[in-house]
């Protein structure tokens, strides 16, 4: 953290050389960053994103409702977050899409949000879930321009709404995985499980979790 904060840079991934760096947020910046000749631009159009972003809202209200409620507040392997927490950053990971796709800017702070006092069930987290849902359906249904090259402003740079949708679908759809592993280890089966052939154009990490 000390040579992090030496370069000037306040959060993780980062990619340094000598005194310069970049925040790896963006695969993009990345092979700016190192000279590298790469096609990083969304392999799925903002159609196809919506429609994976669906279906990833619609798997983690089924399984977040399979978790016990007296289980919730387990963390998850041996990372400080809870399941109740993950949850939610799903769903908020979504919700944030929408406001940034409205106006806002996109902070880190969206993804440190904890589920309020009446978000705390697992019922109550699926419900507001479905909420959100229908708050991206109903952006998305009631947008004209769908070719979202417009850029928006996040924490990692001014980026294409496009290159942000991309990444509020696979983040949400790793997060995914790995609640369906979590269900396989209480030895409960995943309500309708999703595949690999689903997160299909999505550049997700090879591994459900990091080492």
């Amino acid at each position: 953290m000390a040579l992090l904060h030496g370069l000037g840079a306040r959060s993780v991934p980062v990619i340094s050389k000598g005194e310069e760096f970049v925040f790896a947020q963006s695969i993009g910046d990345v092979a700016d960053f190192l000279e590298v000749e790469v096609d990083t631009s969304p392999q799925l159009s903002p159609e196809e994103l919506i429609a994976k972003l669906d279906m990833i809202v619609l798997a983690a209200q089924r399984f977040i409702r399979q978790i016990p409620d007296d289980r919730l507040g387990e963390n998850i392997k041996d990372r400080p977050r809870s399941l109740r927490d993950l949850g939610y950053h799903i769903f908020r990971i979504v919700e944030a899409l929408v406001e940034v796709a409205e106006g806002a800017e996109l902070t880190y702070s969206y993804y440190q949000d904890k589920p309020p006092a009446d978000i705390q069930t697992g019922e109550q987290i699926a419900t507001y879930g479905e909420g959100v849902r229908q708050s991206l359906n109903a952006w998305w249904n009631g947008r004209e321009n769908k070719d979202c090259q417009a850029e928006v402003e996040t924490y990692f740079g001014t980026k294409p709404l496009h290159e942000v949708m991309e990444r509020s679908t696979w983040h949400p759809g790793q997060h995914l995985r790995q609640i369906m592993m979590v269900l396989e280890g209480m030895d409960v089966a995943p309500d309708q499980p999703l595949a690999a052939e689903d997160f299909a154009g999505l550049p997700m990490p090879e591994k459900v979790w990091d080492d």
